[in-house]
């Protein structure tokens, strides 16, 4: 099994509930294709494998890359791409889908980076369903006048819908993080 390494901001979803009820708000279905960023130790890509058409998964840690390639050799919906969420072409990743879906347990250390580099190419995501910590998904997520309301709030709002979906405890991943998670929608 790969550790978890802290400069990638690692934490492992874990718990199969917290799965259960990523996959009943996305509800993939089997004519479309789902970009999962941060497969990690596959917990979700398992999931939506079963469920979506197609997955294109977008790792950036070499050792979790030969990992998943083992975990799911030989199946023909699974696309795994050894890539920088940062610098990825989501729209060429799905060729030859026209829009699709994102799903992403986010590194905390960079999630906003990653958050805007997906509105940028927001042409070919319909949607987004993110965890992130809990703090910046209230950001996000921040209502008009709110104390929590800065920037980020105003750059998603600008492009999307945002719409929280429900809060996930520390202990639903491995190592433990020191915060909560959020899961949210963006559309």
């Amino acid at each position: 099994m790969t550790t978890a390494k802290r400069r990638f901001g690692q934490n492992f979803l874990v718990d199969r509930a917290v799965v259960d009820r990523i996959i009943e708000a996305v509800r993939p279905s089997p004519d479309e294709t789902i970009i999962e960023i941060g497969p990690g130790r596959g917990a979700l890509t398992s999931r939506l494998i079963e469920k979506a058409g197609r997955v294109v998964a977008i790792e950036f840690d070499r050792d979790l890359v030969l990992a998943l390639r083992t975990q799911f050799a030989g199946l023909t919906n699974f696309k795994l791409l050894e890539a920088d969420a940062l610098t990825t072409d989501f729209c060429a990743a799905i060729e030859p889908s026209q829009t699709t879906r994102v799903v992403a347990n986010l590194p905390y250390n960079i999630a906003t980076a990653i958050l805007q580099r997906l509105i940028e190419q927001r042409r070919c995501l319909s949607e987004m369903t993110l965890m992130l910590q809990r703090e910046v998904a209230d950001r996000i997520t921040a209502e008009a006048g709110s104390s929590e309301r800065g920037f980020l709030s105003v750059f998603v709002e600008a492009y999307c819908e945002t719409e929280k979906l429900f809060e996930v405890h520390p202990q639903a991943f491995r190592p433990v993080p020191k915060v909560f998670s959020t899961v949210i929608r963006l559309r």
